[in-house]
């Protein structure tokens, strides 16, 4: 890759769903208590539903995707670059030379979209470890081969 091309790879178009469904699932609990004490008549009805409704509304459509599009990478020849953050951004650079080992990870949700996360491990104790999740599953395991070569060729 031209070290002059700062141009991002997007994550997989699935890491949405998967992070949607994740915060789905976290709401659910929030909006069942909200309509609980609709139910108990505490206070006028909307003053619990309608806020916890909007918030949840917002986390599950909204914040998946600006997630999204605040992630991505470049692979080089010789290092990874990882791009995340919506409010607090993060641009780190792996050499392949501080590698210690990788790992490829696939929860339930992620192997039902065929998505993967891959985790690089570094030498020291600073962010020693970045991970890389929303990839492709077939391009997580490429990748981490890539890595893997690589170091190789830089022991020998």
């Amino acid at each position: 890759m031209d070290e002059t091309d700062n141009s991002l790879t997007p994550l997989h178009s699935n890491h949405v769903k998967v992070t949607r469904i994740v915060a789905l699932l976290f709401a659910i609990p929030f909006v069942i208590a909200s309509i609980v004490l609709e139910v108990a008549d505490i206070l006028p009805f909307g003053v619990f539903v309608v806020p916890v409704f909007l918030i949840a509304a917002f986390l599950v459509i909204r914040i998946p995707l600006r997630r999204y599009h605040a992630r991505g990478y470049q692979m080089s020849d010789d290092r990874l670059r990882v791009v995340r953050g919506i409010m607090f951004h993060s641009d780190t650079v792996v050499p392949f030379g501080r590698v210690q080992h990788i790992d490829v990870n696939q929860g339930p949700l992620q192997r039902a979209y065929g998505i993967a996360t891959l985790t690089v491990h570094t030498a020291g104790t600073h962010n020693a470890s970045v991970h890389l999740p929303g990839l492709n599953n077939e391009d997580a395991l490429a990748m981490r081969e890539t890595i893997r070569a690589h170091i190789k060729r830089e022991t020998m």
